[in-house]
């Protein structure tokens, strides 16, 4: 499982933005998507290192 802060997330579109991009990452099993916590749970093999790129290519910025 990887957990990552996501800033820039305030609603369902962002959220939705974020599974998508998220889920085009090879190896992702499940992502759920926490508003309220700016996380994103990963669960999978993928490369932490490609699943924060794809969400800053989904125009949000990944903190930790």
């Amino acid at each position: 499982m990887t957990v990552l802060k996501v800033e820039g997330m305030s609603c369902n579109h962002c959220k939705m933005a974020v599974e998508k991009a998220v889920k085009a990452v090879a190896g992702v099993e499940s992502v759920q998507v926490n508003l309220d916590k700016k996380e994103v749970v990963v669960n999978g093999s993928a490369d932490r290192a490609q699943l924060a790129k794809a969400i800053e290519e989904a125009g949000y910025e990944v903190v930790g």
